[in-house]
């Protein structure tokens, strides 16, 4: 669907005169490949061989436009060459580092997965249930860009709700960073919020099971056993469980350790709950339950002080959290200011008295860009016990993925390669001792993150796209992608090009001007098309039963394209028997050069909104509007050259292969409908001169006259009464009344 649609675009915008570059790209790195060959035992590379040439066929059948020659495939070591090569330009500029760090882990993949791969804590390939582990990961530090992501989406032209999710996913907040004192210790508590000015009504802390005071404050803590057990627990939830705001609240308390608000000085209980994350802010909270569900859901269940500090709600029901207005209240130092302006007063304070910091956050984390796998980029890094981590040397590029009988993920969580010694073991490119080569791949999301610069010049050997083809084409005008990907490849693909274009790859600093998205085409019964509920549409049985135009076609006029739509076998007919009416236009065809004078409204209404109907996404109704214009060429009994003309080249860019058989018929051999000029309306024919009206005697229709738009009424009767069917209808009765409603009733009463 999403193909067809731009597929129209470019066909249309080449007869436009426009040079578009439309291509086609496979990426075939990645655990669907591998997973789909570790169960049919067959190897991936076959496999990934196979389906290119099954879905280029399959693409071919469907009439696409593709400039076949441009198409990429990232795991065509001449392509990956360069994906190994960005890698090592971020290493070299601190963007990619390796460190223990607690991850999504799907024990069923056993693979590492980043945030944006998993869904309701489930793994997007697998469906598996993820846990959390603690592994050494290769990651990119997209957090460094994480200002840039959100602040350049100001210079783009994307959805809505495009920009709306990548904000939300980035999550950036302004607050602070205030530090608690641990009682009868040097040691401090940081917490990271953004309502410093509810800080009075902070009655509580809770730290992350992850967190390391835990271990720093051992000795002091009389039930560390229990929350030993506690944190064993935790380790076994992922994230998406912990984070459910319907979930039920656990927690242990820090038994003799407490803390000091730094405001109030009060004392304050320390718990360690889970539903705090390490990954956020500083992976401990000032728990304000008056003003926050979680906190007052915990505080509720285990029985701790709720302190009113924003007036507007009673906390003896439930938290009072629409406090964006309102006044403080048992706050001494900000009591009866609005929110907006005790915010500010008390961030100042804090800052005076040297008790915290402004700190804007991110819930972004950086990329975990690792897999233990084999079917992926290798990472072209090397470890010397000398030297540490060193990048391989560029002119050894590409690193290419050894033969191996077992590629199958081993149970320790070591990728297959770790057990191949002749590619482990090599030499380090610093000092040339002992060292051994990174066993881990990159992620499928690796090769797809820079495509589009590689269609600009794929055949560039000595660089990734060169100078002169990035400045011609770059950057993407329209790229067209579905939902899933807006927190997944839109988000990596803009922060490489971002670093490509720091290092001067890439002369801009966005990838892509225009960004939208589509709707899914589900099954018949409305639920996601796939293999297991037996919903799945083979685009080949349509093409051999209706035709590769009958699929396009209805592609496109099924429903709005931003829409999910179930399959219909009973839509598809429809559309067929339209082309097979389209086709039947030829029985009544006649001579002419030039638009019949009454067609030629409704054609220039057609081409003006075929136009721009294929330009805003609005495909099924510039189809529904040449259905109105077929109809109405029907109903006229001809149609003479000219207009067939005009309609076979509109309908062309949605049915290829039925208009290019007519046009050829109507005797165009010189050249193709799809390389003719895209018509032109002519805006002072939008709209008829003329219209027709009933005339009413008595109220009752009995003739129709032709009359101008602008007629007076004086002259519009005195037309009307030299009509033969009126004069007769009038013979012997005297007209009473004249009735007249511009454009709609004509009425003479008589008697």
């Amino acid at each position: 669907r999403p193909y067809t649609a731009l597929d129209l675009v470019s066909r249309k915008r080449r007869m436009q005169g426009q040079e578009v570059l439309f291509p086609m790209g496979f990426d075939a790195f990645g655990l669907p490949t591998e997973n789909y060959a570790i169960k049919n035992k067959v190897h991936p590379r076959l496999v990934t061989e196979q389906n290119i040439e099954n879905f280029t066929r399959q693409l071919k059948s469907i009439g696409f436009s593709f400039d076949w020659d441009r198409m990429v495939d990232t795991t065509d070591p001449e392509y990956f060459k360069w994906t190994q090569w960005i890698f090592i330009q971020m290493f070299k500029h601190g963007l990619a580092y390796k460190k223990e760090f607690p991850i999504n882990w799907c024990p069923s993949c056993k693979i590492g997965l980043a945030n944006e791969e998993v869904v309701n804590g489930t793994c997007e390939r697998c469906g598996g249930e993820v846990e959390h582990k603690v592994k050494n990961q290769w990651m990119l530090k997209i957090t460094e860009y994480a200002d840039r992501l959100i602040d350049d989406l100001d210079d783009v032209d994307y959805f809505e709700s495009i920009k709306a999710q990548q904000k939300n996913w980035i999550g950036r907040s302004y607050g602070m960073e205030i530090d608690f004192s641990i009682e009868d210790s040097d040691q401090k508590l940081r917490v990271y919020t953004t309502r410093p000015d509810t800080i009075y009504g902070a009655t509580y802390m809770v730290i992350a099971p992850e967190h390391p005071i835990v271990e720093t404050l051992k000795d002091r803590i009389e039930n560390y056993e229990q929350i030993q057990e506690y944190k064993d627990s935790a380790k076994k939830k992922s994230e998406f469980e912990r984070s459910q705001m319907n979930k039920d609240k656990t927690g242990v308390e820090l038994e003799g350790v407490k803390a000091i608000n730094p405001i109030s000085k009060e004392e304050m209980p320390i718990w360690i709950s889970d539903y705090v994350m390490i990954t956020y802010g500083t992976g401990a909270i000032m728990a304000v339950p008056a003003h926050d569900t979680r906190d007052y859901e915990f505080a509720t269940k285990f029985d701790l002080r709720i302190l009113e500090v924003v007036k507007g709600g009673d906390v003896t029901k439930e938290a009072f959290t629409d406090t964006e207005q309102g006044k403080m209240i048992n706050s001494p130092l900000i009591d009866g200011l609005d929110v907006s302006e005790a915010k500010e007063e008390m961030m100042d304070y804090i800052e005076s008295q040297g008790l915290g910091v402004r700190k804007t956050n991110f819930k972004l984390r950086d990329w975990v860009f690792s897999r233990q796998r084999y079917w992926g980029e290798p990472i072209p890094m090397i470890h010397c016990d000398e030297c540490g981590w060193q990048p391989v040397d560029e002119s050894e590029l590409p690193i290419l993925l050894p033969d191996v009988e077992n590629y199958e993920p081993g149970d320790d969580g070591q990728s297959p390669l770790a057990n191949i010694e002749s590619y482990v073991n090599t030499t380090c490119p610093k000092c040339g001792g002992h060292a051994h080569r990174e066993t881990d791949t990159m992620p499928q999301w690796a090769g797809s993150s820079w495509y589009y610069l590689r269609y600009m010049d794929p055949n560039n050997s000595q660089a990734l796209v060169g100078k002169e083809a990035v400045d011609y084409w770059g950057p993407v005008d329209w790229y067209n992608g579905g939902n899933e990907h807006t927190t997944l490849h839109l988000l990596y693909s803009r922060f490489w090009h971002k670093f490509l274009y720091d290092i001067g790859v890439v002369p801009t600093k966005e990838p892509y001007m225009k960004r939208t998205s589509h709707g899914m085409i589900l099954g018949e019964n409305g639920e996601k098309m796939s293999k297991s509920r037996g919903n799945v549409v083979n685009p080949d049985d349509i093409i051999r039963d209706y035709g590769a135009d009958t699929l396009r076609t209805y592609e496109m006029f099924i429903s709005d394209f931003e829409k999910s739509v179930p399959w219909s076998d009973t839509a598809v007919v429809g559309i067929r028997k339209y082309l097979e009416r389209v086709w039947n236009l030829q029985e009544i065809l006649v001579e002419g050069t030039q638009y019949t004078s009454e067609m030629e409204i409704l054609i220039n209404q057609t081409i003006k909104k075929v136009s721009e109907d294929y330009e805003a996404l609005k495909y099924n109704t510039a189809i529904a509007q040449l259905m109105t214009l077929l109809n109405a060429f029907k109903e006229k009994g001809s149609i003479n050259k000219k207009e067939l003309e005009t309609y076979l080249i509109l309908l062309n860019p949605a049915a290829p292969h039925i208009t290019e058989e007519m046009w050829k018929l109507l005797g165009h051999d010189e050249q193709m409908a799809n390389q003719t000029i895209w018509p032109l309306y002519d805006p002072n024919k939008l709209v008829a001169d003329t219209i027709e009206m009933p005339v009413q005697i008595n109220g009752k229709v009995k003739t129709t006259v032709s009359v101008p738009l602008e007629i007076e009424k004086d002259e519009l009767f005195e037309l009307v009464k030299s009509n033969p069917v009126v004069i007769k209808n009038l013979e012997g009765k005297t007209i009473r009344k004249e009735i007249f409603v511009p454009r709609k009733i004509i009425n003479i009463v008589a008697n």
